[in-house]
């Protein structure tokens, strides 16, 4: 074989495996576990079969159709197919969008959320219709003739305020003329005469209390060293004071120990000061009684009564 067959069958060779490698991702990818889904709206931008599917902004499958609904010719009905592994839930929504600016439409779908229930294949996704190209041109439009009706307004509102910008500089200038210039002037020298007379008055005052000032804190001095010799005898006769009360407080607590200790002692003294007492009243009463008992030894016998 020849050179040139033996090249010719390996570039052969070569366009059959890429072929069949290129076959195979895109049977992979888009094949067996491509679930189909649908959704509608109401303008659908340039949308075309085969556009990019993007969830969540990463590319998850291809529309496969974009025709008019037969049921609602007001909807657009697009069908789509995403992988398998594209979690779409009832809260996904389904809108018009963009890849980049320079790429062609592309269908987005929100992530939805974690909670809610995963569809079936072949549900419809809900939608959400996407400011077109039109209505943004039309907002557009009443934008600017509103604004035009605004500066027009603003122009006329700025004209009144020019007039009264004129008026108020020409009172200005009315107030600022000779004559109020002159009474300001005079104004003025009234005010010099005036502080020229007051000012001896105002340094006699100044050096016044400037002597008040001095002699206060003078006297706030001799007040302080006052405080000062009172304060350290005070302090003495306090701590000799609390040295008193302290021996005053042990001598009670030691009367008191010894009040306790002698306190059978104290009542049997008190029983004999009673005793005592009875008896030295009944000597008492017995004195009364017969008071020459204190003379005699023997008491006297009774007088017989005569016959």
């Amino acid at each position: 074989m020849s050179t040139e067959a033996k090249v010719g069958v390996f570039v052969v060779g070569s366009f059959a495996v890429l072929a069949f490698t290129v076959i195979y991702l895109l049977q992979a990818q888009f094949g067996g576990s491509a679930v189909p889904y649908r959704t509608y709206l109401r303008y659908a931008g340039g949308l075309q079969p085969g556009a990019s599917v993007l969830y969540g902004g990463i590319n998850a499958g291809n529309v496969t159709a974009v025709r008019p609904y037969p049921a609602d010719p007001t909807q657009i009905e697009i069908l789509l197919e995403v992988k398998q592994d594209i979690p779409l839930n009832e809260k996904s929504v389904a809108k018009l969008g963009l890849v980049s600016i320079m790429n062609s439409p592309a269908l987005a779908i929100t992530t939805g959320s974690n909670d809610a229930t995963r569809l079936k294949p072949g549900s419809i996704i809900p939608s959400k219709e996407s400011t077109s190209l039109d209505e943004i041109a039309g907002k557009l439009a009443t934008v600017a003739d509103s604004a035009n009706a605004l500066i027009a307004q603003a122009q006329g509102e700025l004209g009144d305020v020019t007039g009264n910008v004129r008026h108020l500089l020409a009172n200005l200038d009315n107030i600022s003329g000779p004559q109020t210039q002159q009474k300001v002037r005079s104004i003025m020298n009234n005010i010099d005469q005036l502080i020229a007379e007051e000012r001896p008055k105002i340094d006699r005052l100044t050096d016044q209390l400037a002597q008040v000032s001095q002699h206060a804190d003078d006297t706030i001095q001799n007040v302080n060293g006052t405080v000062t010799n009172v304060r350290d005898p005070m302090l003495t006769d306090l701590a000799q004071l609390q040295t008193t009360l302290k021996q005053a407080n042990d001598l009670l607590k030691s009367m008191d120990t010894m009040v306790r200790s002698n306190d059978y002692k104290i009542g049997d003294t008190v029983d004999n000061l009673r005793e005592a007492t009875d008896n030295l009243n009944q000597f008492t009463d017995s004195l009364k009684q017969r008071p020459w008992s204190l003379i005699r030894i023997k008491q006297p016998e009774d007088r017989r009564v005569p016959k």
